[in-house]
């Protein structure tokens, strides 16, 4: 964190989250957040299944939530993440039922590029995906 770097209230991370329509779409909760790790929770819901065979979630919600936990444990901490410059995602076993944890911790804040990591878990712990974004910082 920067010397100028204020962290953000729970609360009011929340209120911004929800702002984004596709979030407050996703129902997406704040369930915890410090300085060093935010947990984003995602119920599930019947239409982001995409392989109705087995009942599993499209990858992309996985990497939606990778992107946007990474993104806001920057926002957590004070930093002013923006946007998403670059955006890895390894999906480990199938999403088949949720909740959904997001949990994410920054990796190291630039004055332009800042990085950080997210783990997805399903209900049981297991780990359904991992992935790493660098986001466009500053004021």
């Amino acid at each position: 964190m920067t010397d100028t770097a204020k962290e953000i209230d729970p609360a009011r991370l929340e209120q911004m989250l929800r702002i984004a329509p596709f979030h407050a779409w996703l129902d997406l909760r704040i369930k915890s957040a410090t300085a060093d790790r935010i947990e984003i929770e995602m119920p599930w819901r019947e239409e982001i299944i995409s392989n109705p065979m087995i009942g599993s979630a499209h990858g992309g919600v996985l990497a939606t939530l990778i992107d946007l936990t990474g993104l806001y444990a920057l926002n957590a901490q004070g930093t002013q993440a923006k946007a998403t410059a670059d955006l890895r995602v390894d999906f480990h076993r199938p999403a088949t039922s949720g909740p959904l944890i997001a949990t994410g911790q920054v990796v190291k804040v630039g004055r332009q590029i800042s990085v950080a990591e997210t783990r997805v878990t399903g209900p049981d712990g297991k780990l359904l995906a991992s992935g790493r974004g660098a986001y466009v910082c500053g004021g």
